[in-house]
């Protein structure tokens, strides 16, 4: 509970951090503070081996989710069919990699990639598809800046709870009963008991 506490509150100060950078060096992170924040966070949060498998599976969810847009501008209808196609196209190969990769690069955060650059463009591709080579790159750094914060301030308390973590795997662990001792104790068979049983 406390850890939970903890960690929220590191969040929150980091999406006001976010907001700070904004105005600070002048960029536009003000409508993804919060989104990349949470985002960020869900990322550090869900246990996954090998480590670096999640941000990589981030990394791909959103260069996919970014060529989406790309396919969107290009070819497809801007249409509800278009972005079907499109939508159908980027959760599939995210889902592809992940097979691929035996799941090191793990599904969900795959999507937690695809759904940050959506969450951050897609209002401004659909106000202006025709400006997605201007507009998307500085859509796509902000999200990415904003998720990092949000992913740095989960992992500053990592090194807190990785103590807590091996303790309740000792006591796990003295739960169960030492093979050994058990295995030393000398064990009844049915022929010891009808043997027993006929003296």
């Amino acid at each position: 509970m406390v850890r939970s506490l903890v960690t929220g509150l590191c969040l929150a100060v980091f999406a006001a951090v976010i907001i700070g950078l904004s105005n600070v060096l002048g960029l536009d992170l003000e409508h993804v503070a919060l989104l990349g924040a949470a985002l960020g966070g869900v990322l550090g949060l869900v246990p996954h081996r090998p480590a670096w498998g999640k941000p990589t599976g981030f990394l791909a969810g959103f260069l996919l989710a970014w060529l989406g847009f790309a396919m969107r501008a290009a070819w497809l209808p801007d249409s509800s069919a278009g972005r079907a196609v499109a939508a159908f196209l980027v959760v599939a190969l995210v889902a592809v990699v992940a097979a691929v990769t035996g799941g090191r690069l793990p599904l969900w955060s795959g999507l937690v990639g695809a759904a940050s650059i959506v969450g951050s463009y897609e209002s401004v591709y659909t106000n202006a598809p025709s400006q997605f080579l201007s507009e998307s790159p500085a859509a796509a750094t902000t999200v990415l800046l904003a998720v990092g914060l949000g992913y740095l301030a989960v992992n500053l308390l990592a090194p807190q709870s990785a103590p807590a973590r091996s303790g309740s795997r000792r006591r796990r662990a003295s739960d169960v009963p030492d093979e050994s001792a058990t295995s030393a104790r000398p064990s009844t068979t049915i022929d010891d008991l009808v043997t027993g049983a006929a003296s």
